[in-house]
C-alpha cells in the first residue's frame, strides 16, 4: 500500500515522510488512531515506503536512516512498481514482518501470527479500515478471545535478530499491541535495544490500555479523525456512491470510514425525515405520535438506530456551526442548511449543546443492547423537557 491509496491524512503522511528524509526515524513507533481513521494502511505504507528501491537508492551512499548522515532528496511516497513496492504490497516482502491476536484452533494450540498469514493476506486488500471484531470473525473467532501470546513474542525475537534478507531494513508492524498481556515485556529489550536498522511500527486504538513500558520506549503518532469531505469523496471514488448518499454517510460516521461503509448499506432511509417526525412528535402532535414513531425506531435495528441518532447528532452540530460561523462560511447541501436553521428556531446553543449530550449517551446504551422502545421513548422525553420552552414552534 501507497500513502496515496490512503484516505486523507496529508499532515501524518507529510510527518512520516519527513522523518526519513531528516534522517529523524524513531527504530519504535506507535500509530495511535480510531477504528476506521487510517492507522493500518498508514503503517502499510510506512513499511513499504522503507523498503522501496526507489526511497533507498536517493539516500547517500553508506547512510542510514537512523545515522547522522544527511538524505538527498527522497521522494514523497514509493514507487509501486519496484519489486520491493510489489512484494509489500502482496505482504510476501521477507524484511516485512506482521503480528495481530489469533486464536486458538484447538485446544493446546500455540498459535502466532505466521499461522494465520494466509488469512491475514486476504483480509487486508478488502478490509484495510476494519477493525479488531471484522478481523476475528473473519477468521472464525467466533466467542474466542484474539490474543498476542508469550509464543508470539518468542517468535519474533526470533525472527528481528536474523539478519533482513533484501532491505536495508527490518520491520515489524503489529496490529492491535493492546492484546499483548504481559506477555509483551518479553519484547522490552528488543525494542529498547534492537539490531541495526530495525523498525517497530505499532497500530493501536486505546493508549490506555499499552503496557506503559512499551509506550515509554516509543513515539507516538497520533491519527486524527477523517473530515466529512475526505470520507465523501473516498465513498464517491472508492464506493460508486453518489454525492447525496456519499456525504450522509459521511456525516454520521464520526471520521471513521469502516462506519461510513456501514453507513452506505443503510443508504436507502431517509434520517432527514425521520429525525423531522421525531421533533414534531415531540415538540408539536403529542403522545400518539410519540408511540408510534418510537415503535418505528425500536424495529431499525441497532445499526440503523446508532445511525439515525448520529445524523442527529450531525445537524445539530451544523446548526450550532451557523450560530457561530454563520451561514456564509458553511457549505452544506441545501436541504440540511435549511433544517439547521429551524433547529435553531427552537433550540438556543445551550440546548442544543444538552441535545447532543442525550444523544451521545443513547448511542452509548445502544452498543450495550439497551431495550430500544425503553431508551427512544425516554430520549424522547428528555428532548422535550430540554427544549420545552421553545415547543410551540413548528419543524415543518
Amino acid at each position: 500500500m501507497r500513502f496515496s491509496d490512503v484516505i486523507g491524512q496529508a499532515a501524518v503522511k507529510e510527518s512520516l515522510t519527513g522523518m526519513v528524509k531528516t534522517n529523524r526515524l524513531s527504530h519504535a513507533l506507535i500509530f495511535l488512531a480510531k477504528d476506521g481513521t487510517g492507522g493500518l494502511p498508514l503503517a502499510l505504507a510506512m513499511a513499504q515506503y522503507l523498503v522501496c528501491e526507489k526511497v533507498n537508492n536517493n539516500t547517500t551512499p553508506g547512510s542510514s536512516l537512523f545515522g547522522d548522515a544527511e538524505p538527498v532528496v527522497i521522494p514523497d511516497d514509493a514507487c509501486g512498481q519496484c519489486l520491493a513496492c510489489l512484494k509489500a504490497a502482496d505482504m510476501v516482502h521477507p524484511d516485512i514482518h506482521y503480528s495481530y491476536p489469533v486464536i486458538t484452533r484447538k485446544s493446546g494450540d500455540k498459535p502466532v501470527a505466521t499461522d494465520y498469514i494466509k488469512e491475514w493476506r486476504e483480509f487486508v486488500p478488502i478490509q484495510p479500515y476494519g477493525d479488531v471484531y471484522d478481523w476475528l470473525q473473519f477468521i472464525g473467532a467466533e466467542n474466542k478471545q484474539g490474543n498476542i501470546t508469550a509464543h508470539e513474542c518468542n517468535d519474533i525475537i526470533r525472527k528481528l535478530n536474523l539478519k533482513s534478507f533484501e532491505s536495508t531494513y527490518k520491520i515489524l508492524l503489529m496490529w492491535m499491541p493492546e492484546y499483548l498481556g504481559n506477555e509483551g515485556n518479553k519484547l522490552l529489550k528488543l525494542i529498547e535495544e534492537p539490531p541495526a536498522n530495525t523498525l517497530f511500527i505499532l497500530v493501536a486504538r486505546d493508549e490506555s490500555k499499552i503496557l506503559p513500558t512499551i509506550l515509554s520506549r516509543t513515539q507516538l503518532v497520533r491519527i486524527p479523525m477523517l473530515n466529512v469531505k475526505e470520507l465523501t469523496q473516498a465513498l464517491i471514488a472508492r464506493a460508486g456512491a453518489s454525492q447525496e448518499a456519499a456525504h450522509q454517510a459521511a456525516s454520521t460516521a464520526e471520521g471513521s470510514y469502516r462506519e461510513a461503509m456501514l453507513s452506505m448499506q443503510h443508504a436507502g432511509a431517509d434520517w432527514q425525515e425521520m429525525v423531522r417526525s421525531w421533533l414534531n412528535a415531540t415538540l408539536r402532535t403529542g403522545p400518539a405520535d410519540q408511540v408510534k414513531w418510537v415503535a418505528e425506531a425500536a424495529a431499525l435495528g441497532r445499526e440503523k438506530q446508532k445511525q439515525l441518532l448520529r445524523y442527529f447528532n450531525h445537524l445539530l452540530e451544523q446548526s450550532i456551526h451557523l450560530q457561530i460561523l454563520g451561514k456564509e462560511h458553511m457549505q452544506l447541501p441545501q436541504a440540511e442548511s435549511d433544517f439547521a436553521e429551524r433547529i435553531n428556531k427552537i433550540a438556543t446553543l445551550d440546548q442544543q449543546q444538552a441535545i447532543l449530550q442525550v444523544l451521545d449517551d443513547a448511542v452509548y446504551h445502544i452498543e450495550r443492547n439497551a431495550n430500544a422502545k425503553i431508551l427512544f421513548q425516554a430520549l424522547t422525553i428528555r428532548i422535550y423537557h430540554i427544549i420545552k420552552d421553545n415547543a410551540v414552534m413548528e419543524i415543518i
